[in-house]
């Protein structure tokens, strides 16, 4: 069962590539074939936001565009201590589905940004994997994810969890 602790664990995460990117890198393609890195941001960002709308019990358009922002650092963190009050607050929002959200779009702005995901806490993607292994039907997949594809031998969590929503992962 997916903790709050692992939540915060892939939060810094995601936090630690927002960081990273480069005003260069912004315009720079992703796994997500339709977004660069600056929309797969402000994505994430929106992701936080709407996932504090569901932990609150409202409503949420997932195919919404985002704000676009040229420093999302700041509305990321502001989103993520929202989501982690409402954790703490005891909302019913599934953890496994923040952990497969966050898990899911490190792997693709890692990717995009040329780093791997090794070094990242195993336990938030596995739990994403399995809330995603559990949840996501094909029926569901329609226009959020493509078929699953296969993971190559050797792939740590991350990249089975990305292959599994869709995404052709190579392992180098």
């Amino acid at each position: 069962m997916t903790s709050r602790t692992q939540i915060e664990t892939g939060i810094s995460q995601v936090t630690a590539l927002l960081s990273a990117v480069t005003a260069d890198e912004r315009a720079s393609a992703t796994p997500c074939t339709d977004w660069t890195v600056a929309e797969l941001t402000d994505h994430l960002v929106n992701t936080a936001a709407n996932l504090v709308t569901m932990a609150r019990g409202g409503e949420i358009d997932w195919s919404a565009s985002p704000e676009p922002s040229s420093d999302p650092i700041p509305l990321w963190t502001e989103r993520t201590r929202e989501l982690l009050a409402e954790i703490d607050a005891g909302s019913p929002l599934p953890l496994g589905m923040v952990a497969a959200e966050f898990s899911v779009h490190a792997w693709d702005l890692a990717t995009a940004l040329g780093r791997g995901t090794d070094d990242f806490d195993r336990t938030v993607a596995e739990d994403g994997l399995e809330f995603m292994s559990e949840n996501l039907t094909d029926e569901r997949r329609a226009g959020a994810f493509e078929p699953e594809q296969p993971a190559p031998d050797g792939a740590n969590a991350y990249e089975r969890l990305a292959a599994f929503a869709g995404r052709t992962v190579a392992r180098s």
